[in-house]
Parts: C-alpha cells; sequence; structure tokens
C-alpha cells in the first residue's frame, strides 16, 4: 500500500487530509511537527509527504532536506514566487498554496506518484518483502533486513521466478560466479539462514522447499 506522510500542525486541515487519503486507499502517516517529522522518518521511509511550512519545532524548510528521495508536495500558505521557487529548488516535487481544492492535490499526488514509480530504480517485491537491485537493499515493511552477499543472490533469484520452484542445479549455477562460498553441500545452510531473517523481520515463511527440485518464493503456480 502506498504511504503518505502528512505533516501539518493544523488539526483540522491534517484531520481532512488523512481522511481523503484514507478514503483513496493509501496509508497516512501523521506528524504535527517538524522533529516529530525526523522521528517519523527514522522509523518508515513515506512514498510521498505533504509538507507544511509553518511547523512548530523544526519547520518544514528544515524538514525538507530530510526528505531526499521522497516526493514532497509543500502545502503553504505563502503565495509569493520566490517561495515557491526557492523550496522548488531545495528539493520540492510540488507546491500547493493554501487553500487549495482537494481534487487537484490528489491529482497532483497521482502525478507525482506516477513520476516516482517511473523513475524509482528496479525493485522486486513480494507482499511486504522488497529487494532494490541498484542500492541492493532488501526491506521487510520498510525496515531493513541485513543479508550476506549469498543470501542477497539467493533471494534475489527467489523473487525473480516467484511462484515457481527454481532448481538446486540452476540456483548454483545462477549465483556462484558472485558467491563462491555457496556450494551444494552450503546451499542448505544458506537458504535456511535467509529463512529464519526474513521470518524474523515479519515475511513468514515465504521460502518452501519443494521436495526433490529446489526452492520456490510465494505461492505455487498453477
Amino acid at each position: 500500500m502506498t504511504t503518505i506522510a502528512v505533516i501539518e500542525d493544523d488539526l483540522p486541515i491534517g484531520n481532512l487530509l488523512q481522511e481523503v487519503l484514507e478514503k483513496q486507499g493509501y496509508a497516512v502517516r501523521r506528524a504535527y511537527s517538524g522533529t516529530e517529522a525526523l522521528y517519523l522518518l527514522e522509523r518508515e521511509k513515506p512514498d510521498l509527504a505533504l509538507l507544511d511550512l509553518m511547523l512548530p519545532g523544526l519547520s518544514g524548510e528544515e524538514v525538507l532536506p530530510h526528505l531526499a528521495g521522497v516526493p514532497v508536495i509543500v502545502l503553504s500558505a505563502k503565495a509569493g514566487v520566490e517561495d515557491k521557487v526557492r523550496l522548488l529548488l531545495g528539493g520540492a516535487a510540488d507546491y500547493l498554496t493554501k487553500p487549495f481544492q482537494i481534487p487537484e492535490l490528489l491529482a497532483r499526488i497521482q502525478v507525482r506518484l506516477r513520476e516516482r514509480e517511473t523513475a524509482r530504480s528496479p525493485v522486486l517485491r513480494w507482499e511486504n518483502l522488497e529487494l532494490d537491485e541498484t542500492s541492493r537493499q532488501v526491506t521487510v515493511g520498510g525496515a531493513p533486513v541485513h543479508l550476506t552477499r549469498t543470501e542477497y543472490a539467493l533471494l534475489k533469484l527467489l523473487l525473480q521466478n516467484q511462484g515457481r520452484a527454481v532448481a538446486k542445479s540452476v540456483i548454483l549455477d545462477s549465483i556462484s560466479r558472485d558467491t563462491p562460498d555457496c556450494t551444494e553441500s552450503s546451499l542448505k545452510q544458506h537458504v535456511s539462514n535467509l529463512r529464519k531473517k526474513l521470518r524474523d523481520a515479519g515475511a513468514g515463511d515465504c521460502i518452501q522447499s519443494v521436495w526433490g527440485i529446489g526452492f520456490l518464493l510465494g505461492e505455487p503456480k498453477s
């Protein structure tokens, strides 16, 4: 589910945004000050942020650099061209002046999310499990999972073939060049270690053993 951070200290506006966004199927995370926004960002990276400028604690402009990599739509009563230019050059993806129309805001959100999806690096997914091939980062529910080089290669191959059993011989042929420590005798232990890390992170028992063949991630495809 797409997550949107609403960083807004005005309760009526924040409540309205949350209600509208949740009706559109978005998950909403709230922060009522700049300091609280930083705590939120330490726990979870949203897919998009709506950022007010006049926040208690840290201002919206001070929070903006901490949202690097996240599309940010600034919501502000400041209507001056200089303010808009400064924030757009400072990293904001868009700027809406208060009061704004909800249909326009929703349209801008859709555009920014579509741009993000087009531009983002290749990501392999299964339920709440994600593997970013560019950053080589694996997350479960947004939280990083630290894997060894061999475990990463195993997971990538299984995600690329999710729903299909991958033979042990295919696994060894596919990853042996990058992971010389993965041999026929050690493969089972590497898979066991990977399973435990994913299970402990909240991905469940997503890797299954297929008798006489090898391993499978996800549900078997008919």
